[in-house]
């Protein structure tokens, strides 16, 4: 088979979607514009709800990236042009690559949390976000705050920078519930005396074995969960943090003082898909992912012809979905390079 796609973005559905494609005999060039790849699945040392290593999977979708797919990382893509059915696509070496068909899996960026300056990111010390406490479970080393003492008390707060209006996000990044019961867990594991409270507006445990990791969180763990959102965090004159927030199964306003302070942080478009988007004037949604041809029949394919997205690109979703999206979106592919479309269907 002669026909080639060019797979942009080489995260989670970028591998998985080269490897079948590949696999079904296509001629993949995947560009990635860091160093490795893998995306943000290399600074996730457990994943939930198993607690499985981030590695294993790593590990799984390297094996399907045999020798036939060309990759170029610290490949940063600078234009697209198209011709006559084909693709022209030109990184920042200048130089050009010629495809069938496209794919687009640029992924998402973690939302910035000084967005939300009255909880204090970037300001106190002790504040850091769930993707900097992911990596210090990943280096191995001691749980410890900024003044080098082990957290007696931490608090999570749950969706920051999602469904707030304020900051323009009224959509659920769907992982940050379960990610913080998964974390506060962990940190049970690594300092049993130390207490953990989540913060949380509702929680959303949509998926497999995830009510059952929130229930042994409570009854194996002791995590205490507070329904209300966070209202106002303040540094104390020893580093820790007193916390303000309306408990709402109550009906009263609550403080108290934590070691440490964790923000759950969303999902937004990243600056590779806006970029992307921009390059190729592909449409976008109000949340500004790409936006899809149908929401129910047509995820994978955009308002341009031969051109695909899989993973994060439209929307916020788990490992597990962007990896079964990533299969979806070779499989359209393959019918598209193959002259049949489920858009057939209506013709």
């Amino acid at each position: 088979m002669s026909k080639s796609v060019i797979v942009i973005g080489g995260g989670i559905a970028g591998m998985e979607a080269s490897a079948y494609l590949s696999a079904m005999g296509f001629n993949v060039t995947l560009f990635e514009k860091d160093e490795k790849l893998g995306g943000h699945l290399l600074n996730w040392e457990r994943l939930f709800p198993t607690k499985r290593l981030g590695s294993e999977v790593l590990t799984f979708l390297k094996k399907g990236m045999d020798d036939k797919i060309k990759v170029h990382t610290n490949s940063n893509i600078t234009k697209i042009n198209s011709e006559n059915g084909k693709y022209f696509v030109t990184n920042d070496n200048n130089e050009i690559f010629e495809a069938d068909a496209l794919l687009i899996t640029t992924g998402y960026d973690l939302f910035d949390a000084r967005r939300k300056e009255e909880y204090g990111y970037g300001i106190y010390d002790n504040v850091i976000t769930s993707a900097e406490l992911e990596t210090m479970f990943l280096s191995g080393k001691p749980i410890v705050n900024k003044q080098g003492k082990v957290p007696k008390r931490i608090g999570f707060v749950h969706c920051v920078g999602s469904r707030d209006r304020k900051v323009g996000n009224v959509y659920c990044s769907k992982v940050c519930c379960v990610t913080a019961v998964k974390q506060a867990t962990e940190i049970r594991e690594h300092l049993p005396e130390c207490e953990t409270y989540c913060f949380y507006m509702d929680l959303r445990m949509y998926g497999a074995k995830f009510e059952e990791l929130y229930n042994e969180a409570q009854e194996k763990y002791g995590v205490t969960f507070i329904r209300g959102r966070l209202s106002e965090a303040n540094e104390t004159i020893d580093g820790s943090l007193l916390v303000k927030v309306e408990d709402t199964l109550v009906g009263r306003p609550l403080k108290m003082t934590v070691d440490l302070l964790v923000l759950m942080v969303g999902f937004e478009p990243s600056k590779g898909t806006k970029d992307i988007a921009k390059i190729l004037n592909l449409s976008t949604n109000s949340n500004g992912f790409i936006e899809v041809a149908d929401e129910h029949t047509l995820t994978n394919v955009t308002n341009l012809k031969g051109v695909f997205v899989a993973g994060t690109t439209t929307s916020p979703r788990t490992i597990t979905n962007t990896i079964n999206d990533a299969r979806a979106a070779a499989a359209e592919i393959a019918c598209y390079l193959n002259l049949y479309t489920i858009q057939s269907r209506n013709n």
